[in-house]
């Protein structure tokens, strides 16, 4: 696999359901001991909660866990771990707290409110690819400098840190396999005079469109 998908930032998304008030959290992790450290953090936190059930996915090891905390068997923490599931989202872990207002859900109301909650935390924080980027430098004339970035973008690349002197020393990051097409860009708009040099690769999150 070349490239996956993960939690953009720490986010948190709440909302009540027949009362009872159901707080999602969620953060990107790179390990059982980062997301149990979360687990335990929202725990303690919300000590006066009647449930925090959890789920966390890590690719290495192509590990998930979760847990109900309670509720009934297959209500809470499989529902929370199926969202992240059906997204391809990993490295992560989501905890839903719910503070119990009193009227009964049902299994499928539960299972529903879980999932939801999941899916708003995940909404909140937003996705991001993370995938192998070819890193790409050219000295660039200043009146092409904006030209350049709509060619950067017209292939979905990022830009790097410019370097601003007699030319700008442009660096960017390229999907891999738009690196000979975006060369042939460049010398097209600049009569031949931009030629990019590929100086390395780098893995990098990228928030997704």
């Amino acid at each position: 696999m070349t490239e996956y998908y993960i939690p953009t930032q720490i986010a948190e998304a709440e909302f009540v359901e027949k009362r009872s008030r159901f707080i999602g959290n969620i953060w990107p992790v790179e390990s059982e001991e980062e997301a149990r450290a979360h687990i335990e953090e929202m725990k303690k936190k919300h000590y006066d909660a009647r449930h925090n059930c959890w789920a966390y996915r890590l690719r290495e090891g192509g590990i998930e866990r979760y847990s109900d905390d309670g509720e009934p068997q297959g209500t809470a923490g499989q529902p929370i771990l199926n969202v992240f599931q059906r997204e391809e989202v990993t490295n992560m872990v989501c905890v839903v707290t719910r503070y119990f207002g009193g009227i009964l859900l049902g299994a499928g109301g539960l299972t529903r409110a879980y999932a939801r909650s999941a899916k708003d935390a995940l909404d909140a924080s937003g996705i991001s690819v993370v995938r192998p980027w070819s890193l790409m430098e050219c000295d660039c004339p200043y009146p092409l400098f904006e030209r350049l970035k709509l060619e950067l973008l017209a292939l979905d690349g990022v830009e790097g840190d410019h370097e601003f002197g007699a030319l700008i020393a442009f660096r960017a990051l390229l999907p891999q396999g738009t690196e000979e097409q975006f060369a042939l860009r460049l010398q097209e708009i600049s009569a031949g005079a931009m030629e990019p040099q590929i100086i390395g690769t780098q893995w990098k999150a990228v928030p997704r469109a």
